[in-house]
């Protein structure tokens, strides 16, 4: 499962992004990751962009369900005080640990807290 980071460093022109991605038979990305991809978008050109970047590297969309908000909902009471865990980031680990998925991520600190989850860093340089 990749991190929204991952997918900005491809949109950024990174080819080891991309190489690690196309590379990659299964490829998940959790709801809020396609979310935060969106809500980025400069405007309905790049929004496209995103929406067929999905689409041609056939990622799965992985949904939101009561155990991942649950457990999201756990990591921010456990670590919003003493690691500045945010939502978002609360949501994508959340997901990973519940489908049982490794999450590849170049900000592999603001995952570090949640030690249930299996992180995978990537150095995009």
């Amino acid at each position: 499962m990749y991190d929204t980071d991952i997918l900005i460093w491809v949109q950024r022109g990174s080819k080891k992004a991309a190489r690690l991605i196309e590379k990659d038979q299964d490829k998940y990305l959790s709801i809020q990751s396609f979310m935060e991809l969106l809500q980025g978008a400069k405007n309905k050109v790049h929004h496209k962009y995103v929406k067929d970047f999905i689409c041609d590297f056939n990622f799965s969309i992985l949904p939101l369900s009561e155990n991942i908000g649950h457990r999201a909902l756990i990591y921010v009471e456990e670590h919003a005080l003493s690691s500045n865990m945010r939502a978002g980031d609360a949501i994508i680990a959340a997901t990973a640990v519940e489908r049982n998925l490794k999450l590849v991520s170049s900000n592999t600190k603001h995952f570090r807290p949640v030690r249930e989850l299996q992180l995978k860093p990537f150095k995009p340089g």
